[in-house]
């Protein structure tokens, strides 16, 4: 990690692929995780922990499967939103989107229970950003 500030444009940047996040930062044992976004992501939960999202750049919509149903939040550029632990999710950038994720180090982009994933998204707990 580096100890000089970061400018998370510049990072953004520096990487094209979609829904292939790039760890810029740790705190504590949390990654801040930075990604490109457009089309869906894939149903998936993770069972421990929240997962918190800041729209930088576009709109991202969360599709949420709750005991209630089904609903749908839409996150505008500078919108927060936390989806709880054990809350099925799927995101989905229909125009791409730039965000920031905040969550434990070594957690999956698919989470601990997904559907089939496709090709386009990529399985991973992160990569390093390049300098």
């Amino acid at each position: 990690m580096s100890n000089d500030p970061i400018l998370l444009g510049k990072a953004l940047t520096s990487f094209d692929a979609l829904w292939s996040p790039r760890i810029v930062t740790r705190v504590n044992d949390y990654d801040v995780r930075i990604a490109k976004v457009e089309g869906e992501h894939v149903w998936h939960v993770h069972d421990d922990t929240d997962e918190f999202f800041l729209v930088l750049d576009g709109e991202l919509h969360i599709s949420l499967r709750e005991p209630s149903g089904e609903r749908t939040v839409l996150l505008p550029q500078g919108a927060v939103f936390t989806v709880p632990r054990g809350t099925e999710h799927r995101p989905y950038a229909p125009s791409g989107a730039s965000i920031l994720m905040f969550e434990p180090s070594g957690t999956s982009t698919v989470g601990d229970r997904h559907d089939d994933i496709p090709d386009h998204v990529d399985a991973t707990t992160g990569h390093a950003l390049d300098s």
